[in-house]
This record gives structure tokens, sequence and C-alpha cells, in this order.
């Protein structure tokens, strides 16, 4: 059965491989469900168990969606960024500068955002945006994701933290969890390098041991085994997007609202499928990838589910190239990551105790350090292509954001062609996405 839904051969994997590909990238990822109630349930109206539920029904049915549909190891839940962007920008007002929606006129916004995605997947008109992506371009995204999320990776584990006088500096060595994280980072290396089959997930398997060894797992005080089915099943913001809709209107900033939600779902999401294309081999030579246009659908759906169910932005995870290097190759790592999302529901404070940042990190850090090596197929040796390359990568980590990282790349990119006189090799669609990136900067920062 698997064989023939997945094409497990012809991708020349196994169910075994692919079952740990999923464990691989839902660890990865597990964070988000803590992370992503802890910062909704700040807006008025969304409690903890109600954006809890959200998040983890919500990204079981996208990341079911994407394995079937699309037979990608990609996995999907709410992206982070947006879902700050949701809390701290669309709904809260006062001393955040927010624009003051409810929670209700948000999820409507984003809802809506979902069904534009859908009708400008079916159209194919966002799989011919993704194609006219420049190949230089395309392997600067991977790149630049692989630098991106290594560096969320030794932020969220301290090895890395916030400086007033330098932004950022090395973190507390003496702290334990720190040490135990750079030790996962090492031995997970040491594992890649023997190349030992599943390295990224045995190596997060070892530092969950040694953590639990160490007390650092938060087990102290856990409830019996019948106490993890205890959740609270909260579905006060199923459909709770509709009451919304009228609102939303009503806002002199609902243009703008909706084209951010549009604009970072779009190119979180391409940046991450092609990071993840270029990886498994779905790029081919003319740049192009395979079943992308399915892949989009089911992305665009996500959304519309998230929504629906009561959270920001559901779209595709670049935690996704943990279970790729652990040697994820088609849907059945989706469909495993999704049933593990599903499952959270009613074992979440046992997840919540294994997936620590001191586990994780090192699991993101080594995929950024897979990613990146991308870069070496990028034409370093001509100007015009380095420099835009370069932007890509140094935006997306001082930006903090994969989407300003290509914004910024491709502003660079069609001014260094136009330098080269290499104007004529930049498609018409490739000209539209540069005034696209220049529009939303000027709505962004001078009618916001």
């Amino acid at each position: 059965m698997f064989e023939k839904l997945f094409k497990l051969s012809e991708k020349h994997t196994d169910v075994k491989t692919e079952v740990m590909a999923g464990l691989t990238t839902f660890l990865a990822m597990a964070y988000i469900l803590g992370v992503n109630p802890g910062m909704l349930s700040a807006v008025e109206g969304m409690s903890f168990p109600a954006v809890f539920l959200a998040t983890a029904v919500s990204s079981g049915i996208a990341t079911l969606i994407m394995a079937l549909l699309a037979n990608y190891p990609v996995a999907l839940a709410p992206g982070m960024g947006v879902n700050a962007f949701f809390a701290f920008t669309v709904c809260l007002a006062g001393d955040f500068g927010g624009y003051g929606y409810t929670f209700s006129e948000a999820l409507f916004g984003v809802f809506l955002s979902g069904i534009v995605f859908v009708l400008v997947s079916i159209t194919g008109l966002r799989e011919a945006i993704i194609n006219a992506i420049p190949k230089n371009m395309k392997l600067a995204i991977g790149a630049g994701i692989g630098f991106f999320i290594a560096f969320i990776g030794l932020k969220n584990a301290g090895i890395i933290v916030a400086n007033e006088s330098t932004a950022v500096a090395l973190g507390n060595l003496a702290d334990p969890a720190v040490l135990l994280a750079l030790f996962g980072i090492i031995v997970t290396i040491v594992l890649m390098i023997k190349k030992v089959n599943g390295a990224v997930f045995i190596g997060m398997v070892i530092n969950a041991v040694i953590g639990a060894v160490l007390g650092m797992m938060g087990f102290a005080g856990m409830p019996a085994i019948t106490g993890f089915m205890s959740v609270d099943f909260d579905f006060s913001l199923l459909g709770a997007f509709m009451q919304g809709a009228q609102g939303f209107f009503s806002h002199s900033s609902w243009f703008i609202v909706l084209f951010s939600f549009l604009f970072v779902d779009f190119f979180d999401t391409a940046g991450t499928l092609v990071a993840v294309g270029n990886n498994i081999g779905l790029v081919d030579k003319d740049g192009k990838m395979e079943n992308i246009d399915k892949a989009l659908l089911a992305d665009s759906v996500g959304t519309v589910v998230g929504a629906a169910m009561g959270t920001s932005t559901v779209t595709s995870f670049v935690e996704s190239g943990s279970g790729v290097a652990a040697g994820g190759r088609t849907g059945l790592t989706a469909l495993v990551t999704g049933v593990c999302f599903f499952l959270s529901v009613f074992f979440y404070p046992l997840i919540s105790g294994v997936a620590v940042n001191a586990v994780t990190a090192p699991a993101i850090f080594v995929v950024g350090i897979l990613m990146s090596q991308q870069l070496r197929e990028v034409e370093f040796e001509k100007l015009e292509v380095a420099a835009p390359a370069f932007i890509t990568v140094v935006f997306m980590i001082l930006a903090y954001s994969i989407s300003d990282g290509i914004a910024m790349g491709f502003i660079t990119y069609g001014a260094a062609m136009l330098a080269a006189n290499r104007k004529k090799e930049v498609t018409p669609l490739c000209w539209i996405l540069i005034v696209v990136f220049i529009l939303y900067y000027v709505m962004k920062f001078c009618f916001a």
C-alpha cells in the first residue's frame, strides 16, 4: 500500500527510513505546540488550550494533505513570524502599535488569504512564480534558510544570546542545557560524517536520554500515564473566523493586513519548498520543481484549515529539512509527522517534556549545515549573481525573516542585472515580482 501511494522504490527509500524521518521532523518542530499557543493566547479571547488544539489538529490535517496529495516529505504548522505579526501587530493596539483587530477579524484575514492562495494555486500562477525564480536565487534561498534555521537552533538552545552592545553574543557555557545542546551538535555531526543512517534522529534520541538522566527534560512531577489524557478540548475557536468577516473590512488597513498575510505565507512557503526540493532532487536542470502545483495547493488548503480551526497562517515548515536529512524522500515521512500531531493532542505533557531546545536545536543546526552546502553551486565569480545571493542569505539571518531575505535578494538581483546589461535574461514575471517586493515595503513602511 505504501509503495503504491508514495512510490518508495522509485525514490530510493523504504518504510523504516520514512518512519524515522517523520518522527525526526515532528520532534524538530514539536516546539510549535507550545510556542504558538503561548504567543496567540496573548490576544484577548484566544485561550491557550483552544489555540493548542487548533495548532495540533490543523498541523495534522495540513501535513496529511501534503503527504497524500503532493507526496512531499514536508510538514506544515502555524508559521513562526506570521504568528507574531498576527498577535502583536494585527490584533494588539496601544503600546504594541497594532491595528486593533479582534481575534475573529484577524482569523478571517488569514482565511481570506488562504482562499486567495487556493485560487492562485489552481490557476497555476503560484507555480509559475516559483519557477520564475532564477536558479542561482533558488540556491541562495535554500542556503539562506539553512543559515537561518541554524541561527534559530543556536538561539533557542542559548548558545547564542542577545547583547545590547553587539546585538548577539556567546551564551553561558556553564549552563548544563547549553552544554547538552553543544554536545548534541558534535554527536550528530560525528554520526553524519560516519554516514550513520538516521543520524539526526539518533542524535536527538541520545541527547534526550542524557537529558533525562541528568533531570533536564521536565519529567519531575510528571503525572501518571493516565494523566496524559487529561487535555482540555477547547473548541471555542473553531469557526470563529466567520464572526469577523464584516468587521475585517471595516478597518482602513484591511488591504495592508491581507497583503502582509499573503506575502509572508507565499514566500516563506516558496523558500521552504525550494530548499527541500533542492535537497531531495525534485528540481530539474531548468530549475523547475516536480509536482510543485500539488504541493502549493496542499499548503494553501492548510492555511484555510488553520484559520477555520482558530490559528494563524499554517505553512510549510523549514524544519522539514531535518526529516529529509534523516532520509525522508516521500509523503510517507509527512504522513508519520501528521499522525504524530494528532497524537500530540493526548500526549502533550509528555511531548512538552521531551521536545526541549537542548534536544531539538542540534538537529536544526545540523540541517542548516546541510542546506548551506547549496551555496557551492552559486556562480560567485559573477558579482551580479554573488551580490543578490549574499544579500539573500544575510538578510534572512539579520532581519530574522525568510521572506525579507527573498525580497531584498530579488530587489538587488534586478538592480545587478540592469547594471551588468543582462536585463533580457530576467523574465517578465521576475520583474513583476521585483516590483511587488518594492511595493510591499512602500506599503509596509510608508502607509502602515
